[in-house]
């Protein structure tokens, strides 16, 4: 009985084997399926882990969970090439811009986050089993996208906490996933929250996944991501007038390190 069970083990292996070797669609499929349930199970772990160490909600949570995340890229056959995490050392708090692509994000997040860092979420996470749990015991911040007043309440209580609590915030100015290869239109409230609380910005931008990422062609396979921490941009005096061109600036800078990262740097210059 047990060789029986064996043997068709065997077999099922070398059918998926064969089928993801043959099938980009049965390849990303799995791959993706692979990546939830290691999210489910590394979280649940985590999730024991900071409330044994740290006993419930709180940043410091970050670190149990950073250190986990860490190890997914040996899974996937993901390296990560990084440069200018000098660049965090501010004093204070800050506010930190990223460009956001997919949900491998979170390995990329993990591999340079700062401590003493939380990030601002959409409120929908809070519900994703384990995953909410343990981005609840990490100290993120939820927002509901759908209500203009209540995110708004939300940015408003950060920039009190972040700066009496000395932490830094890490904010997806694009509001949702984009896997282009290019950014999209940033939203303001990173930047009203900078101005606001009078701390720096800084932007941290991924080089483009789509050489071994991109949902659409359903491929997923093994890859390098630079990523580079660019100098902070000091908020010092201004005022809400100021908050487009802080953004602008920001969106001009990403965008060109975007695609110089990528490898297409002339594109910068056509767009």
């Amino acid at each position: 009985m047990e060789l029986g069970w064996l043997l068709w083990g065997t077999a099922v292996l070398l059918l998926l084997h064969v089928l993801m070797e043959l099938s980009p669609t049965v390849n990303f499929a799995l791959r993706i399926g692979f990546y939830c349930v290691l999210c489910l199970v590394a979280s649940a772990l985590a999730a024991v882990a900071c409330l044994l160490v740290n006993g419930g909600r709180t940043v410091k949570n970050m670190r149990i969970i950073s250190a986990i995340v860490r190890t997914f890229k040996y899974f996937f056959g993901v390296r990560f090439e990084v440069k200018g995490l000098e660049n965090f050392k501010v004093e204070g708090p800050a506010i930190i811009v990223s460009n956001h692509q997919s949900i491998l994000d979170m390995m990329g997040l993990m591999e340079v986050l700062p401590d003493n860092c939380v990030q601002v979420a959409k409120k929908e996470l809070m519900y994703m089993g384990s995953v909410g749990l343990i981005i609840y015991l990490g100290g993120v911040i939820f927002i509901n996208r759908k209500s203009t007043s209540s995110a708004k309440m939300v940015m408003s209580e950060v920039a009190k906490t972040m700066v009496a609590e000395n932490v830094k915030v890490w904010v997806y100015p694009e509001g949702t996933r984009n896997c282009t290869g290019d950014l999209l239109p940033f939203k303001k409230g990173a930047f009203h929250l900078a101005v606001q609380a009078q701390v720096p910005v800084i932007p941290v931008v991924y080089s483009s996944f789509t050489s071994f990422y991109n949902p659409k062609t359903k491929l997923f396979t093994s890859g390098k991501i630079k990523v580079e921490v660019l100098p902070a941009i000091e908020t010092t005096g201004l005022t809400p007038d100021d908050v487009t061109d802080l953004s602008d600036r920001c969106f001009s800078l990403m965008r060109e390190t975007l695609f110089r990262l990528s490898g297409c740097p002339g594109e910068a210059k056509d767009s």
